[in-house]
């Protein structure tokens, strides 16, 4: 499971010596643990302000703001969240920039990341994109920037964080660097990397390819979203049967299966794409990875709310750490003005101005993955020389030379190549060699001595406008004007679910979308699923969909709009985003509990919509129960977990934390992707167990004898459906028994699938068991699970340190909001930590517990409830 493990490894600290430090910390009333804490109280002095700023915190340490201009809001966000998270910005910017090892010191794990972000050029593009906002924009991320400047100036590291203490007890412990705006800018390129849609998919298709040698086969691992069964975002009464590809504008090869064979390029033919994985996974991840990246979203108009006005919620699906990602902030004026135009609340990132999710008083917003398809695998035909092939002709390389600064080291330098699609990413890390491809048209260049190379094609890599999208939503009255936001919100691509106090609801989607050429002779699909030839121009993106054309929709006659990372429009309707979609399990189980609520003449409210998001029904459980319990076990022992099962059907599949059926299920299935698939994949593409898996294996139950089913690696032996089934259910039998006890009905799903958040950098195993229940908050129980509305994930492939299934959560509901547009102090939120990046402060974790069990706390907007909800006052004085 995802960790930021190379962060962690990258943090090689003296047991002893910190076992010391921190007894010494205790023995002094934990004085070292307790320095970085802030005041959040009194007066304090920012120099750069233009008038006094009030900061009134509640009970959970929420800041609300209020100051009389744009600048000073900024400002003073800036310092608050210096005051609460400033390591967790530090950090960040070192990851994004590639500096990661000035910061941690000398070790291979982050050398690597800093040598790929490097490669990518992340802080390159922020700073081409700083350049290329207004300048309105430019002052706010200035003023934002002259607040954290303003914190820092007067504090050491050891004021800052706790984790500096830790650092410096290996490293050179530096002075903290001022805030540049560039820093948040590049932050953006993270958030874009984490949601870049199909990239694992193309990976994944060619290392399937490369195994299974049929592309057929490899195509089944990846079906086709089955609008039969689960609607769009934007259904319309056309919407039928199933998306093939000659709807996207792009066409399927023709090529037979032994063709594909005779281009694969022999026995090292997956190399350069393998190579190329590990190398981009390097990269730590600040959201998240995996099928449980994603988000629910929805909204709901007046005529079917109890107040008569909209409802929004939205819980967007990341990695879960400690601190959370989320840090809620209002920010308003003290009275609307030409120089003070804000007045929003939501759910903002360290490190960068304004609300990422919330709502303002016109308009509420929510966010979740729309995942299209926005980067691209391209096979390069290089020369020793320093050039590649392009249309027939030999063109130079871009190379530039970037030195990497490593912390009680000697610096290391790496020479980036670059093609007119993007960087040579096959060799950023010293063991790998390129070699080999994918499938290749005929009459193809030969791949070389050391094969083709791999550059990467992506949208984010292009500079773009999203840093002042953010401020254009964060002023967003109406439909129009969230349209105009969405047209600079380039990376990463993200649905937009909208309502206002006017009584609209609405959907946008966003983006910077490649078109891709269609190439009638294309050995594999040219729609971007599949990597694709780099010499042959006919497989370049064309340009970007006009943002006119990208799908919305207001008011919708059906009264509510819900987005969960499902296609978008009805198959062949609109312009072509994706291929790879989440499946729709979540999404369609939204529909039709909104759908049931109207029908039952219930109103819905900010708890019935909170109801819906902790909604705990597995939809794996009808889709393989009823296959599991048509196998006959002939074993009593097995029979009495069996029995659980047919209880868990008759329930409705909860997946609550007592449920016994619910551990039962989870352990069959990890067994049955594995007895399936195991023997015809390579471990890099085990199942991860989310929608995808569930959609195959789900059509797979329909064909007993399909090829699938039989283990390969037993001799004589053709397994079919039932015996692989058969087997799931004995050795999960035995599993539990070894890990819960004999008796089932004692078995409880929350003891296996737990909550437990780790610090980016201080969370490994490899740290001394002192500070890591320091910074790791205790693992929590919790409902719900993989592909299910209440998103808590876990990875079927991840196992503990005795190798047995590890069910602990990887992603999931980040935060939970309701809007409700009629009376917005009515509404709620939750992040899943605290609002405080201190572990010494009691706002650290003191939301999880609410988090885990579903519940959510009132969301003050008006001054009038701000202030009734205050426990601390911060005044910022301008100097003199």
């Amino acid at each position: 499971m995802h960790r930021s493990v190379a962060l962690r490894k990258a943090l090689i600290i003296a047991p002893s010596v910190v076992v010391v430090l921190l007894v010494v910390a205790l023995a002094v009333g934990a004085g070292v643990v307790r320095r970085p804490l802030p005041d959040h109280g009194g007066t304090q002095t920012l120099a750069a302000l233009g008038s006094q700023v009030e900061v009134i915190r509640d009970d959970r340490g929420v800041p609300q703001i209020y100051a009389d201009s744009d600048a000073d809001l900024m400002r003073a966000q800036g310092y608050v969240h210096a005051q609460d998270r400033f390591f967790e910005m530090d950090y960040r910017r070192h990851v994004t920039s590639g500096r990661l090892s000035e910061l941690v010191g000398e070790n291979e794990a982050a050398l690597s990341a800093d040598i790929v972000t490097r490669t990518l050029g992340w802080r390159r593009v922020a700073e081409q994109e700083w350049q290329m906002l207004g300048p309105e924009a430019r002052s706010l991320y200035e003023a934002y920037a002259e607040g954290v400047n303003a914190y820092l100036s007067t504090r050491e590291a050891s004021e800052l964080g706790l984790e500096y203490t830790v650092l410096g007890v290996t490293t050179e412990l530096r002075p903290v660097e001022r805030w540049d705006p560039v820093d948040s800018l590049a932050w953006l390129k993270a958030m874009a990397w984490d949601l870049r849609g199909n990239y694992h998919a193309e990976l994944g298709r060619a290392a399937a390819l490369r195994s299974l040698g049929d592309v057929e086969r490899a195509e089944e691992l990846y079906p086709p979203y089955p609008y039969q069964d689960h609607a769009p975002i934007l259904p319309s009464p056309q919407d039928q049967g199933t998306e093939t590809r000659a709807a996207t504008g792009t066409q399927e090869a023709d090529g037979q299966t032994a063709e594909i064979r005779q281009a694969m390029g022999g026995p090292d033919a997956d190399r350069a794409l393998a190579a190329t994985e590990r190398a981009l996974a390097a990269v730590p991840s600040l959201l998240g990875r995996g099928d449980g990246v994603g988000s629910n979203s929805f909204a709901v108009s007046g005529e079917h709310t109890a107040s008569g006005s909209p409802v929004l919620a939205n819980d967007p699906h990341l990695g879960l750490e400690s601190p959370n990602l989320w840090h809620q902030v209002g920010l308003h004026c003290t009275e609307r003005s030409e120089d003070c135009t804000f007045d929003v609340s939501g759910f903002s990132f360290a490190g960068m101005p304004g609300v990422i999710i919330g709502h303002n008083d016109q308009l509420a917003w929510g966010l979740t993955n729309l995942g299209a398809d926005v980067t691209d695998f391209v096979l390069e035909r290089t020369y020793e020389d320093g050039t590649y092939l392009r249309d027939g002709a030999r063109v130079p390389m871009q190379t530039r030379r970037e030195t990497i600064e490593v912390n009680g080291a000697d610096p290391v330098a790496i020479d980036v190549m670059t093609t007119d699609h993007g960087p040579i990413v096959s060799q950023v890390l010293p063991e790998t060699s390129v070699a080999g491809s994918v499938p290749v048209p005929e009459g193809a260049p030969p791949a070389g001595f050391s094969g083709y190379a791999v550059a990467l094609q992506w949208t984010a890599s292009t500079p773009g406008r999203t840093g002042e999208a953010i401020f254009a939503l964060n002023r967003a009255r109406d439909a129009e004007d969230v349209s105009a936001a969405a047209e600079q919100f380039d990376v990463p691509s993200q649905n937009i679910v909208f309502a206002t106090t006017d009584g609209d609801i609405g959907y946008q989607a966003p983006g910077r979308i490649p078109v891709r050429g269609s190439v009638p002779d294309a050995a594999v699909p040219s729609d971007g699923s599949w990597p694709r030839p780099g010499w042959d121009s006919r497989y370049d993106w064309q340009g970007w969909v006009d943002p006119a054309q990208m799908p919305s929709r207001v008011n919708p006659e059906e009264g509510f709009i819900s987005a969960a990372n499902q296609a978008v429009t009805p198959s062949g309707e609109g312009p072509f985003l994706t291929a790879d979609w989440d499946a729709g399990y979540r999404s369609q189980r939204i529909r039709e509990l909104i759908e049931y609520t109207i029908e039952q003449n219930r109103p819905v409210d900010v708890a019935a919509a909170n109801e819906i998001m902790l909604d705990d029904a597995s939809p794996f459980g009808p889709a393989i129960v009823p296959a599991l319990l048509s196998v006959p076990v002939g074993d009593r022992f097995v029979e009495d977990a069996v029995d659980l099962l047919r209880q868990w059907s008759a329930d409705g599949y909860p997946t609550d934390t007592s449920s016994a059926g619910a551990v039962y299920f989870n352990a069959v299935w990890t067994n049955v992707l594995e007895l399936t698939f195991a023997d015809d994949l390579p471990m890099a593409q085990a199942p991860d167990g989310g929608a995808r898996w569930l959609l195959v294996v789900e059509q797979l139950l329909e064909d007993a004898e399909n090829r699938w089913w039989d283990d390969r690696t037993t001799v004589n032996v053709v397994e079919s459906r039932d015996e692989i089934l058969r087997q799931a259910l004995v050795s999960a039998r035995h599993e539990l028994t070894n890990t819960m006890g004999k008796d089932p009905d004692s078995w409880e799903w929350g003891k296996l699938h737990q909550y437990a958040p780790q610090h980016p950098v201080l969370g490994g195993d490899d740290i001394p068991a002192p500070l890591r229940q320091l910074v790791n908050p205790a693992p929590v129980p919790v409902a719900g699970g993989t592909s299910i509305v209440n998103a808590t994930a876990y990875l079927t492939s991840a196992v503990d340190e005795l190798g047995r299934p590890d069910f602990t959560v990887t992603t999931g509901p980040s935060m939970r909001m309701v809007v409700d547009l009629a009376d917005l102090d009515a509404s709620t939120w939750v992040t899943a930590t605290g609002t405080s990046g201190h572990p010494g402060s009691t706002h650290y974790t003191d939301q999880i517990d609410a988090w885990a069990t579903g519940e959510t706390f009132p969301w003050p907007y008006s001054r009038e409830a701000v202030e009734e909800s205050a426990a601390a006052t911060l005044t910022l004085e301008p100097d003199g």
